[in-house]
C-alpha cells in the first residue's frame, strides 16, 4: 500500500489537482486535516471508503490507522490543507513511515499565499518594488523558530512577507516591522481563503490590528505585508517581453542567436 499525503489546496474543491482528485477518489481511506480542510474536499472519496477527521487525534493515534490499513493492504489519502511542504507536519509523519518500511508519496497543492495573491487579482513579485517572498510564521505557543529565522531579519529585507500562524500577535507584527516597512506600509489579512466565508481586510501596518479586532479573527488567517501590495502602477515592465532585451526564443531580427547547452 501506499500513503499519499495530498495537497488540498487553501479550501476550495475546484482548486483541487487533478491527481489530487484522482487519489483521494481510489483510496479506500481518507485523512484528512478537517479543522483546516472542509468537508467538500473529501467528498470525491469513493463509496464506502473510511474518512477520517483527524484533527481531534494524536500523531500515535492516526499512524494507528495507517498502520491497520497497511494490513489490509489498503492505499491512504492523507489530505493536507495548501501544500504539504509548507508547515504541513508531514516530516514526523513520514519519519514513522520510514521506520515501519511504509511506502508513500507526497502530491503538492495550491498554497494558500498563491490562492490569496489570485482572489486579491494581483502579483506579488513587482518589478524593482519587490522581488522575493518570505514564506513565515511566528512562534507564539507552537515549535520555536530556529535562530536566526526572527520576523526583524526578514524585515531588513524588504520583501513581500507571507506571514502564516501569527493572526493572534498583531500587536508584536506592527512593532517589529514598522521600523523597517513604515507605518503606512500595505497589509493583507486573508481569512479562511478558499472557504466559503473566506474574508480579505487590507490595511496598513498602523491600522490592520484593529480591523483584525474589529472582525474578531484569531486563527485560519494569512497576513501578507509589503509595498507591493498596494496598488503600484509607476513600475517598470519587467525584461522578459522587453524588444530590446533578445533571447534564445526571440532573437533581434536579422541576428541568431545560439543557445549555449553547456551552460
Amino acid at each position: 500500500m501506499t500513503v499519499f499525503f495530498v495537497g488540498a489546496g487553501p479550501g476550495d474543491p475546484e482548486l483541487l489537482t487533478l491527481k489530487a482528485a484522482r487519489i483521494i477518489g481510489e483510496c479506500p481511506v481518507c485523512l484528512y486535516a478537517g479543522s483546516l480542510v472542509p468537508p467538500e474536499v473529501v467528498a470525491c472519496a469513493p463509496e464506502g471508503a473510511k474518512v477520517m477527521d483527524t484533527a481531534p487525534m494524536t500523531l500515535d493515534e492516526t499512524h494507528a490507522e495507517i498502520l491497520a490499513a497497511h494490513k489490509r493492504g489498503e492505499d491512504i489519502a492523507r489530505v493536507h490543507s495548501g501544500d504539504p511542504s509548507l508547515y504541513g507536519a508531514i516530516a514526523e509523519q513520514i519519519r514513522r513511515l520510514r521506520e515501519d518500511e511504509i511506502d508513500y508519496q507526497v502530491v503538492p497543492g495550491v498554497p494558500a499565499y498563491a490562492a490569496a495573491a489570485a482572489a486579491l487579482g494581483q502579483e506579488l513579485t513587482i518589478p524593482e518594488v519587490a522581488q522575493s517572498i518570505v514564506l513565515t510564521r511566528m512562534s507564539m505557543q507552537s515549535t520555536s523558530m530556529p535562530e536566526g529565522e526572527t520576523l526583524e531579519n526578514f524585515a531588513r529585507t524588504g520583501a513581500t512577507l507571507a506571514i502564516h500562524l501569527a493572526v493572534r500577535n498583531m500587536r508584536e507584527i506592527e512593532r517589529v516591522l514598522t521600523p523597517y516597512y513604515g507605518a503606512d506600509c500595505p497589509v493583507v489579512v486573508a481569512y479562511r481563503v478558499g472557504w466559503q466565508d473566506e474574508l480579505f481586510l487590507r490595511g496598513t501596518l498602523a491600522d490592520i490590528r484593529k480591523k483584525v479586532r474589529a472582525e474578531k479573527i484569531t486563527r485560519t488567517a494569512l497576513i501578507l505585508v509589503g509595498p507591493a501590495l498596494g496598488g503600484v502602477r509607476d513600475f517598470k515592465d519587467s525584461a522578459l517581453y522587453d524588444p530590446d532585451k533578445p533571447h534564445v526564443l526571440r532573437p533581434v531580427a536579422g541576428v541568431d542567436l545560439v543557445e549555449d547547452h553547456n551552460t
